[in-house]
């Protein structure tokens, strides 16, 4: 039996540069992320003129892209269990920007959404790693608020490309393409490939003890360097070396009831914010505002993102991370109901950027608490797989609010996006289990003046 410290080792240390840099690095894939994934739907009213796309057809590029998102979901846990963190969010984060690149080349909306697939997996793929990187390299005392950080600056992606395609998209019939060119960009995250380290708690887990000891020597000397000496960590464990996870894993008690938890959470969450971010836009533009009108109200409304997942970082350390997605979730109802109830500009701004501003929040909260309800064995395939289910289910999505839109009009769309998010308030309010005890008890652990 091998003794694995990797975890007592890093909750002792102080946050440092190492930390900081690390976090950067996160937050400028995330940043890529945001300002890819709602790149179609603030470009889908320019080609509903264009190309004389319908409804129907952005309906079903948007349901495939989240079929695209839940293969990538699952293929991104089998990454980072076999090749490493690192390497997963490096190679899953140059896979979307290429695909995104392609899309500046597209010719119909066919080759369009063959893009936007490819595209598609490669962010939930990102998503996925990034998660699990960070809840294994961070303090269990900071790393829910760090992973806000991290959203905190990569949602500035979400308005940032809202305002570039409110400017670029008007412009003429080509300029719209800006926006694809704009999301490729993330491709250069292989600039901060030197300042990232592989988690050494994934190199435990397959039994590589020295790999592991020679991250962790290199991490607590430029923590040392910079804070001074470090105390010491608590006693190791006594762990065997993790298998492969297969997937008949999760059907296992201690790992299939937090995995229909957090398929829940994110079919919820997946459907309620894709449900209205995807296509604010064009259904803006189909009751009568102009595509400049509706694109820019929109990008007016992700202005409240950032603010969202900085109201997250206050939180998700000091209170239970369980409750506080319900309070998130209940107000993102609200809110979303009442946008779907007028059509004054200045309520649908404010009432936007409410629903914006919270479901950042939740999804930042949501982040930091999938990952505590695994083991290292299950974290990576059950993440993945309950990410990539909730990613799956808005394949249906789409067409259900198409559906919603054409048989019962504007309204009715709203009316179901808030019913998802109670769904989800309510599941998480009777089932959800609490982490901070844990969370707590392992800061407690540790000695004193960390």
């Amino acid at each position: 039996m091998q003794h694995a410290n990797a975890l007592n080792r890093l909750n002792r240390l102080p946050i440092s540069r190492f930390h900081k840099l690390t976090i950067l690095a996160v937050s400028f894939a995330y940043f890529f992320e945001f300002a890819d994934i709602n790149s179609f739907a603030t470009t889908a009213p320019k080609l509903i003129k264009l190309w004389g796309v319908t409804v129907d057809q952005v309906a079903y590029v948007t349901s495939l892209s989240f079929v695209g998102m839940f293969f990538g979901s699952v293929v991104a846990s089998t990454i980072a269990d076999r090749f490493g963190r690192k390497n997963a969010l490096l190679w899953t984060t140059v896979w979307f920007g290429v695909f995104s690149f392609a899309a500046v080349f597209s010719w119909d909306i066919v080759s369009l959404g063959v893009f936007r697939v490819l595209t598609s997996a490669g962010l939930s793929a990102m998503t996925v790693v990034a998660v699990i990187y960070v809840n294994e390299l961070y303090p269990a005392a900071n790393r829910g608020k760090y992973q806000a950080y991290a959203i905190v600056i990569g949602i500035c992606g979400t308005p940032v490309t809202n305002l570039i395609a409110s400017i670029v998209v008007p412009l003429g019939d080509w300029e719209w393409r800006l926006v694809y060119l704009w999301g490729a960009l993330g491709v250069l995250l292989v600039l901060f490939t030197r300042q990232l380290k592989e988690s050494p708690r994934w190199y435990e887990s397959r039994g590589e003890h020295a790999k592991a000891d020679a991250v962790l020597r290199e991490i607590e000397a430029r923590v040392a360097a910079q804070m001074g000496p470090l105390p010491e960590p608590a006693p190791p464990i006594e762990e065997a070396p993790v298998a492969k996870a297969p997937l008949r894993l999760l059907l296992r008690k201690k790992y299939l009831l937090p995995t229909l938890l957090l398929t829940v959470l994110w079919v919820t969450q997946t459907i309620g914010f894709f449900g209205y971010s995807s296509w604010a836009p064009t259904l803006l533009a189909k009751e009568g505002f102009s595509v400049e009108k509706s694109v820019f109200y929109v990008a007016l409304t992700t202005v409240g993102a950032p603010l969202g997942s900085y109201l997250a970082a206050l939180v998700t350390d000091r209170f239970e991370r369980k409750w506080c997605l319900v309070a998130f979730g209940t107000v993102i109802a609200l809110c979303g109901l009442f946008y779907g109830l007028t059509f004054n500009p200045v309520l649908i701004v404010v009432f936007g950027f409410l629903v914006n501003m919270f479901e950042r929040g939740y999804t930042a909260l949501g982040y930091a608490y999938s990952p505590e309800l695994f083991d290292t064995r299950g974290r990576s395939l059950g993440t993945g797989v309950s990410y990539g289910l909730g990613r799956l289910s808005n394949a249906a999505g789409p067409l259900i609010v198409a559906s919603l839109y054409n048989g019962s009009g504007y309204q009715s769309v709203f009316f179901f996006i808030a019913g998802t998010w109670l769904v989800g308030a309510v599941v998480l309010a009777l089932f959800g289990p609490r982490t901070r005890r844990a969370r707590l008890e392992r800061a407690a652990a540790e000695p004193a003046g960390v």
